[in-house]
């Protein structure tokens, strides 16, 4: 995304340095002098502009978290960059223009697409002389036309990045058997295989023998590979693979989610949340908790944009409580500690011993068969022996009942917690969101319980307050840059005055396009509010040059300037300049349209990024050609006080 806009200093300044060799012919006498010459007059106002392109990043640095670690190799990369064309642009550039800008140099009115580009913009620069104030009228009705495409735009966090596989997370409902849940990770399996897309299918139940996967019996985990996408059936996509394995997978009692494997890792390590959107409920009673989580769920599933919902059933557990009668077992000789052990090898199972295999070690756990242990009667008649060499059920020396509870405790600041997950499909997540907050508050939370929304929502609300809070500081440090390079606070405040025309575009290019707000488009807003300033200081620069030669002449003349020298000077100072502008916008776009077009992992964020840019600099680039003109004309005639009656005619 910079490198159009690395090479613009050497543009400018090339561009600038063929226009004196235009006025006075290169000789091996006055060669440096011209290049010094040209490199003074434009090279402060570029080494400026691609300082602020190189400041204009700093919100990305903000960036915590996620988006941080997403983000921040680029905004090192494009700084980094930049900084060092800013400088090469004025210490570098003119001294290898001084060796290699030889031989004959064609006049910029003889060029056949300089002409061109004269011949379109010169009837436009001619009518906006004529009412520059319409003009600036006109420039704040585009503006506001920006209210429209936000109006059908939403906003989510990150674009869906297409990682080639897929993952189905199924929440069940608790109290369900390991014999049954293997019957159903069996049973989905087959149904997802059935789609000729997937190329193979692996289901995982429960955690894995670690503490740092504290997974319940009720959450599946289905990693799907899928065939490479040359061998889809045509026209197939993955969203309408989603959709088709969603219709296809109905499984009662599941609760359907499909989701991207890495993406999934990193929203569940980050907020513990496995969906986009999640909700947690905090209070001091999980009882309490688990009832406003279902009344939460009941009224979401109505809310368009719904693809699945499900709350947890935190009190929904079932457990083998194992109450041991301490004189029976002391009438057998046995203790509590005995009959402890035999429960925990009977049921649970123990380590009696490791299997090495080179230098693999395997543990090797002993219990009792599963038809022994499945009910609770089958349980009462586990043999025991005693001391003495008999047998006795297990029922003479425990009392065992079974009992319900939570099947998982979850605390987040200290606090008790039950979560809602809700997947969407066909709307953004900011726009949900909205809708779904408007249909909770018909629900009374109990005194002490809060709500919080969770998941990627989460995360945009945190880059949303970060920006608020950074991004303008940034437009203060821009700010501060023009103002050190012109040393007057009108032209700072007519080229900022480019930037809403520059966002215009941007918005009106991602509503064509069809792109949510996000930070990927934030970041793309971001460097866009770099490269449109760049734009506004080169033409302010070109005008000003223009009414200094057109002011000098009158002086020469011995005479008073005139609204006909000012009108002049505007257009010599657009017209005539309108290349080098035209030449920065294409290099810019040129650079992002290998972006645009691009495809594979990633590129869904990479053209977020690019769109605004693409948009915003194409409205930038024809509304300051006419904008700026009109702005500076109304300025200088201000500020000079012209008299009416010298207007002259062009």
């Amino acid at each position: 995304i910079a490198i159009g806009a690395m090479i613009d200093g050497a543009i400018v300044m090339i561009e600038n340095m063929h226009k004196h060799i235009e006025r006075t012919p290169l000789t091996n006498e006055n060669r440096w002098a011209v290049v010094t010459q040209a490199a003074i007059e434009v090279g402060p106002a570029l080494f400026f502009s691609l300082l602020i392109i190189t400041f204009s990043f700093l919100p990305i640095f903000a960036l915590e978290a996620q988006e941080g670690r997403l983000f921040h190799p680029l905004a090192f990369t494009k700084t980094y960059a930049m900084a060092g064309a800013a400088i090469l642009s004025v210490t570098l550039v003119p001294v290898l223009m001084g060796y290699f800008i030889r031989g004959r140099v064609l006049p910029e009115h003889k060029n056949p697409v300089n002409r061109l580009l004269m011949g379109i913009y010169h009837p436009f620069i001619n009518m906006v002389l004529r009412a520059p104030v319409l003009m600036i009228v006109i420039a704040f009705a585009v503006m506001a036309s920006a209210i429209i495409p936000l109006s059908r735009m939403g906003s989510e966090f990150m674009p869906d990045l297409d990682e080639g596989d897929l993952l189905y997370m199924p929440s069940a409902f608790p109290a369900v058997s390991a014999g049954k849940m293997s019957q159903i990770l069996q049973q989905t399996d087959k149904l997802i295989m059935t789609v000729p897309e997937v190329e193979t299918v692996y289901a995982k139940a429960g955690r894995a023998e670690t503490a740092t996967d504290p997974a319940p019996l009720t959450m599946v985990e289905t990693t799907i590979r899928l065939k490479p996408k040359e061998d889809w059936r045509p026209g197939m996509t993955t969203a309408k693979l989603k959709k088709e394995l969603d219709s296809i997978v109905q499984v009662p009692s599941l609760t359907n989610v499909w989701i991207m494997p890495i993406k999934n890792r990193i929203d569940m390590l980050a907020t513990g949340i496995k969906t986009p959107i999640g909700i947690k409920v905090a209070g001091p009673d999980l009882q309490v908790i688990g009832d406003v989580a279902q009344q939460i769920e009941t009224v979401i599933k109505d809310i368009p944009g719904t693809s699945s919902v499900y709350a947890e059933r935190v009190t929904g557990g079932r457990f083998v409580d194992v109450d041991i009668e301490r004189e029976e077992a002391a009438r057998f000789g046995l203790n509590v500690a005995d009959v402890q052990d035999l429960v925990k090898t009977a049921i649970g199972g123990m380590t009696v011993t490791q299997s090495v295999e080179g230098l693999e070690r395997y543990p090797v756990n002993v219990r009792y068969p599963r038809e022994y242990r499945d009910s609770l009667e089958r349980l009462e008649n586990l043999p025991v022996v005693t001391k003495t060499g008999a047998q006795i059920p297990l029922s003479r020396l425990v009392d065992i009942s079974i009992s319900g509870g939570p099947g998982v405790i979850r605390s987040e600041n200290a606090r008790l917690n039950g979560w809602i997950y809700v997947d969407i499909s066909d709307v953004d997540i900011g726009t949900y969101v909205k809708d779904a907050k408007k249909a909770v508050e018909q629900i009374d939370l109990p005194a002490g319980y809060s709500l919080s929304w969770s998941g990627q929502y989460e995360y945009m609300q945190r880059a949303k307050q970060r920006l608020s809070l950074v991004v303008p500081l940034t437009l203060v440090i821009i700010l501060l840059l023009l103002f050190l390079n012109f040393r007057r606070l009108v032209p700072v405040l007519i080229i900022m005055g480019t930037l809403p025309l520059a966002l215009v575009g941007g918005l009106w290019f991602l509503d064509m396009l069809g792109y949510n707000m996000s930070v990927a488009v934030g970041v793309g807003f971001i460097a866009l509010a770099g490269v449109s300033v760049e734009i506004g200081v080169l033409m302010m620069v070109y005008l000003e040059h223009a009414l200094e030669a057109r002011i000098e002449q009158a002086r020469a003349e011995k005479r008073d300037l005139t609204r006909s020298d000012l009108r002049a000077a505007v257009i010599e100072g657009a017209l005539l300049r309108v290349r080098p502008i035209m030449m920065t916008v294409a290099v810019v776009i040129a650079g992002l349209l290998p972006i645009m077009l691009g495809s594979g992992t990633g590129s869904e964020v990479m053209r977020r990024i690019a769109a605004p840019m693409v948009g915003g600099m194409t409205s930038a680039t024809v509304l300051t050609l006419l904008v700026i003109p009109a702005a500076f004309l109304i300025w200088q005639t201000l500020a000079l006080k012209l008299p009416k009656e010298t207007l002259g005619t062009e």
